[in-house]
């Protein structure tokens, strides 16, 4: 969802000119090649949420460009999470999530693994002299827990999640993510968009008015309430006191504050949006959240990688609730995947020049901001030649 944050006045590493970035990074397979290696590799990931990893052997699996994770729980309850590979020959070992009964067995040649990663069983083992059982276990992956979620880092060291998040952490407290259960399963959604263009659009609400009327007829904008800390931006969109005339917006507003009684009475008015650079959104509703990931699938193209959450709650006028929320929300999403559409249509055009951005598409700069730190010819007005 879309959200903005204020500029911190000593920031040196945002761009100087407020202006879009070229067509051609939209576009391009080097840069997807680049952002992959250099910005999403090392940055944190969801893999999974705990209440999916509940008991040892439990797993789920999660693709980033070429790299596949198993996030699973071992015997001693402890999360781990591995790259999804077979030390033989390269195997995918697990696919989409559910339970190991004993050992991780490739689907190959039928290699086995502990829980806590070690190579256990080898068909044909006198085949294999030279053998060292202890150089050939999984390759782990960097992992933290916070808020539920269980985040999986591939290179690099980032920062700790709770020292970034720790600006929002008393805030979303009263929400218990870590008491949630799934309400869906994690989905993922093609879009025919850079990943950049949906992630432009997640972070700027400068076009809610226009591009969401539902929204808007709804909510006050969400970059009236914002708060920003380094590459983190919460915006809040509240509810507004006139009824929506559309009958499914109107039930919702009537039913949110007498349904929704363990959160206070102010919190049941608000949405709450959090954007975690590069590519992570969380959407905080009274009645349940979500998470979405904006994964590049080639120059051009994303999947949106999303699940939905909520505290059991088995009460009638919670289920027409979240019903209720996810029609609002599904009609959003349309909008956001058509208005993105356009956008990458329209910047194939031969006459588009880089236009200035608006004060209220602040946290798109830090955004790009981000991007330019890493690839610095992201804002060359065409590819280098060794892009070629």
């Amino acid at each position: 969802m879309a959200t903005a944050a204020h500029r911190d006045s000593d920031r040196a590493d945002a761009p100087a000119a407020r202006r879009a970035l070229p067509a051609w990074v939209y576009d391009h397979p080097e840069m997807t090649r680049l952002e992959v290696e250099r910005i999403l590799r090392p940055s944190w990931q969801i893999g999974a949420h705990v209440s999916s990893v509940p008991h040892p052997g439990d797993f789920v699996t999660f693709d980033l460009g070429a790299d596949s994770i198993v996030v699973l729980r071992d015997k001693q309850r402890q999360l781990r999470a591995y790259h999804n590979v077979c030390r033989h020959r390269g195997a995918r070992l697990l696919d989409g999530s559910g339970r190991c009964p004993g050992t991780i067995v490739c689907p190959y040649h039928g290699w086995s693994y502990t829980y806590d990663g070690a190579l256990l069983g080898v068909p044909g083992r006198d085949t294999f002299p030279d053998l060292d059982r202890a150089s050939h276990g999984l390759k782990p992956v960097k992992v933290e827990v916070l808020l539920g979620f269980v985040f999986v880092c591939l290179a690099g060291d980032p920062p700790p999640l709770a020292a970034r998040f720790e600006p929002f952490l008393e805030e979303l407290a009263p929400y218990r993510f870590e008491a949630m259960v799934p309400l869906t399963p994690v989905t993922h959604e093609e879009w025919d968009v850079d990943w950049k263009i949906a992630m432009d659009n997640y972070l700027e609400s400068y076009h809610v008015p226009i591009g969401h009327p539902g929204l808007n007829r709804m909510f006050t904008p969400d970059y009236d309430d914002q708060k920003g800390a380094r590459g983190i931006a919460r915006g809040t969109s509240w509810l507004r006191e006139q009824p929506s005339r559309r009958w499914s917006e109107r039930l919702y507003q009537q039913l949110v504050g007498p349904t929704v009684t363990h959160l206070p009475e102010e919190l049941r008015r608000a949405w709450r949006f959090y954007s975690l650079l590069p590519n992570l959104g969380i959407d905080v509703y009274p009645e349940l959240m979500d998470f979405f990931q904006v994964l590049p699938r080639g120059p051009g193209k994303c999947s949106i990688r999303y699940a939905i959450f909520g505290l059991p709650d088995e009460r009638r006028e919670m289920r027409v609730l979240r019903a209720l929320s996810n029609r609002i929300n599904n009609q959003v999403n349309n909008e956001d995947r058509a208005l993105c559409a356009r956008v990458q249509r329209g910047l194939q055009s031969p006459s588009y020049t880089p236009g200035p951005l608006s004060s209220i598409e602040t946290w798109m700069t830090e955004f790009h901001a981000l991007l330019e730190r890493n690839i610095p010819e992201i804002r060359l007005p065409t590819p280098p030649a060794r892009f070629a």
